[in-house]
């Protein structure tokens, strides 16, 4: 039937279902966004495209619901670049729609110009332009397609002399792919190896929170095989944290219950994960990677299994798909041997490393360094870190949705969080970038309207995003609760520069007179700031009653002291030295 190409497109969006596009409004998008309103389609815009897309990454994560990242096309698309990354790590099936310049002038170095396609060539699952109008349709349709199948982002770059083209065109039905269950002699093989196993232990990853069921079929494996069950870095809600079996994140300021079980296990199975670096380096000193055990990774991007880690069976495939394959093939006495014993000694292993956790008060210094010391007693009667992620522990509701921030205070609280269900907690994965906390919480609960909903960051990431104050107190915008860190600094480099640089602090320090709470209230939300563990308990409650029922943004300031955990990479750094030497008197003035 005759119908103009944005209207094609707009009735692709319909018959998949996406309903909400996250930006900043741009002409070259226009003929499209004219029609959002009578589609049903709400634009969200935002202060900032690079905060509208992880805007859109929480959405989808919180959700499991494609939704779409649009924007003007040169500046508007480059701000992207950081959050489509984002989401390619995260794993997230997002719609990237990048309006391109006209296909009349391009390659004249225009208004707005940009290699579009080259710029997101790595940080998408697909990409495709489209050539010719009468082509939208079709177009647009694989693209979401690849986004689902790989689930990640995939791109359609669309000049902008297409649109308000008539044009001959068919809207085609949704493109649906099975997900695999695994090749039949690698289920038996995995199935084989845990009926045997001594010491089997399950690790659940993203896979596992992504594929419909893999909690539910990961659970039923893990309690027929006695087997205790560890999350990947950022992945705590891929079990549930009350189960006895569950021992809780490994990676970077993880569980060491769960180091220490993994680290004796026998056989491994690997769910939904692709055993990325920062879930299997070492932690608190422990190289708790097993060195002998058998391992069984299940992942559906073929290309990454076996990449970081040697394994002994690849499995293609869904994550509840093939867990459930693997317990229709084990033995009948599948996790018999020695599993009172095993379970004793996950009971055991978990309650002394809660006690311990409990107790954690302060950060260590490293041998010859003393920060933390000097740290404590500059402000004796601040919070540190870890008595703050306690108190927030006690105010944040079970059923919560979470984002946290990268960075070195949020970072601290990975051991803490643990929940009942999947989607739960957002995290800004392996890509690391800062400004994540804000909004990916806002998308989550754009998402999730009737859910209480929380972000977490440290003052120098969210200063990244601030400018979403400015957006997100509009009356169409829900509200949401914020917590900043205060502490004044870049906290992981400002750990890097005690270890290795001798307290020399480049570009380390922030501006002590900036009050994040003053921002919020500025910006006509409520700003609020606590300083002991009673009040940011209180200030925590509170806020969430104000956001689910009097329909109020806080954000909770929280004054902590300096103290700094652990580095992120004390596998990529070293101490520096000195060969040629740096003499201040070489610098000469410039033409000179």
């Amino acid at each position: 039937m005759q119908m103009t190409t944005e209207e094609a497109f707009v009735k692709v969006l319909q018959r998949h279902g996406i309903e909400h596009a996250f930006g900043i409004i741009g002409s070259a998008f226009m003929p499209i966004s004219d029609l959002f309103p009578q589609a049903g389609i709400t634009f969200w815009d935002c202060a900032h495209e690079g905060s509208g897309g992880m805007m859109a990454d929480g959405f989808t994560r919180a959700s499991g619901r494609m939704c779409m990242m649009i924007a003007q096309n040169g500046p508007g698309i480059t701000n992207f670049v950081t959050a489509v990354k984002t989401a390619y790590w995260n794993h997230t099936p997002l719609l990237l729609v990048t309006p391109q310049a006209a296909n009349k002038t391009i390659g004249q170095g225009g208004f707005q110009e940009v290699e579009q396609m080259a710029l997101f060539r790595d940080m998408v699952a697909w990409q495709e332009e489209v050539r010719d109008p009468s082509r939208m349709a079709e177009v647009l349709t694989r693209v979401i397609a690849k986004a689902r199948q790989a689930s990640a982002p995939a791109q359609i770059n669309v000049p902008r002399d297409f649109w308000t083209q008539v044009v001959d065109i068919g809207i085609p039905d949704p493109i649906a792919f099975e997900r695999p269950s695994g090749g039949e002699s690698a289920v038996a093989e995995a199935a084989r190896l845990l009926s045997r196993a001594k010491a089997p232990v399950i690790l659940n990853g993203a896979g596992v929170v992504l594929s419909r069921g893999g909690i539910a079929a990961s659970m039923m494996l893990a309690e027929r095989l006695g087997a205790p069950v560890c999350v990947g870095y950022q992945h705590n809600d891929a079990f549930p944290g009350s189960h006895p079996l569950f021992a809780g994140p490994l990676g970077y300021n993880g569980s060491k219950a769960a180091m220490e079980l993994i680290r004796d296990a026998d056989v491994v199975l690997a769910l939904g994960t692709r055993l990325n670096p920062f879930s299997t380096l070492p932690g608190y000193g422990i190289d708790y990677w097993p060195k002998d055990a058998r391992i069984i990774q299940v992942d559906l991007n073929p290309d990454r299994i076996g990449l970081t880690k040697a394994i002994s069976v690849g499995i293609v495939g869904d994550a509840a798909k093939v867990a459930r394959g693997i317990m229709a093939q084990l033995s009948d006495t599948a996790g018999d041997e020695g599993r009172d014993a095993r379970m004793a000694r996950v009971a055991e292993t978990k309650s002394r490393w809660a006690q311990q956790l409990s107790g954690m008060d302060h950060e260590d210094d490293d041998p010859g360094t003393t920060w933390n010391q000097r740290a404590r007693a500059a402000r004796p009667d601040w919070m540190s870190p870890r008595m703050a992620w306690r108190a927030i522990q006690s105010g944040l509701p079970r059923e919560a949705i979470i984002s946290s921030d990268i960075g070195n205070n949020c970072a601290i609280g990975n051991a803490y969080p643990s929940f009942e269900a999947g989607r739960k907690y957002l995290a800004p994965g392996l890509f690391g970038p800062c400004g994540y906390g804000l909004p990916a919480i806002i998308g989550a609960k754009i998402a999730c309207p009737d859910v209480p909903v929380v972000g977490f960051s440290g003052d120098g990431a969210f200063g990244i995003a601030v400018t979403e104050l400015t957006a997100i107190g509009r009356k169409e915008w829900p509200a949401i609760t914020q917590v900043v860190f205060r502490n004044y600094q870049w906290g992981a480099e400002k750990r890097n520069s005690t270890l290795w640089y001798d307290d020399n602090f480049v570009g380390t320090e922030l501006d002590e007179q900036v009050s994040y709470a003053g921002i919020a209230q500025a910006c006509g939300l409520k700003g609020v700031q606590a300083r002991t563990m009673d009040a940011l308990e209180q200030a925590l409650r509170q806020a969430i009653i104000d956001q689910m029922e009097n329909g109020i943004t806080t954000l909770v300031e929280v004054m902590i002291n300096q103290e700094l955990g652990e580095p992120f990479r004390r596998d990529a750094m070293k101490k520096p030295v000195v060969i040629a030497g740096i003499d201040p008197a070489d610098m000469r003035p410039q033409g000179a």
